[in-house]
């Protein structure tokens, strides 16, 4: 999904590709911790499944998987407790979980509504580049507008998830819209990590565990009251 055209009236030619230039040429979001506040949800589904087998779950085991590939988290969770099943068994059940939570309530953080809908406003393209697998990303979806996110990546459909870049690369190549042109918006160490190695500018919105400074990244406490045309000068 391209910028709007600014052929339509030569005589705008200049005031659009000025507005332009203010706007990134496509905004790469994370969904858990970014877009919605689901980690609450991973956190008790994690909780009592491994309490469900006698075993304890600390809220620091739930951080310490904050942002990660999900595979990567349940065999974090069949390591730290005495569940007797695989690490995709592990990821269904939790999915399961909060897949239902998200479609009774889908709780946004502050400021990301209005953004994404200024950026769609703006005609700048969205990709929803998330480590959830497809059918949590397809519940949260249902509840936008047709066409809000122009391409979605999910952990399950890359090789590898994220620290890793090449969810942020499968982003760019499914757009056509070259990685230094985007932006990414992410909560946690892992998303971050992403983005930066694949070569995106991005915005660290820290929530549930802190971020470390990185080259390449630029923090914010939230993106309460941050518009469309505010994102390209948070970078300079």
């Amino acid at each position: 999904m391209p910028r709007r055209s600014a052929t339509a009236d030569p005589s705008g030619d200049d005031q659009r590709r000025e507005r332009n230039e203010a706007l990134p040429g496509a905004v790469l979001w994370d969904m858990d911790g970014t877009l919605i506040d689901t980690e609450p949800y991973w956190i008790s589904e994690e909780r009592a499944l491994v309490e469900s087998v006698g075993g304890v779950w600390t809220h620091e085991h739930g951080l310490a998987l904050v942002g990660n590939d999900l595979l990567v988290s349940a065999r974090y969770i069949i390591d730290h407790s005495s569940i007797a099943m695989t690490p995709l068994e592990v990821v269904e059940h939790l999915l399961d979980g909060v897949v239902a939570r998200v479609s009774e309530h889908t709780p946004w953080r502050p400021g990301a509504r209005e953004l994404l809908d200024g950026l769609i406003a703006a005609g700048v393209p969205c990709v929803l580049v998330t480590m959830s697998w497809r059918r949590l990303a397809d519940v949260f979806i249902g509840t936008l507008p047709a066409g809000t996110f122009a391409h979605v990546i999910t952990g399950d459909e890359v090789e590898h998830g994220k620290p890793h870049p090449e969810p942020y690369r499968a982003a760019s190549r499914a757009l056509g819209v070259p990685l230094s042109e985007c932006l990414a918006i992410e909560d946690s160490p892992p998303g971050v990590a992403s983005a930066v190695s694949a070569g995106v500018r991005t915005l660290a919105v820290p929530h549930a565990v802190p971020v470390p400074e990185m080259a390449g990244a630029v923090q914010v406490p939230t993106l309460e009251g941050l518009r469309p045309g505010d994102l390209q000068a948070l970078f300079g």
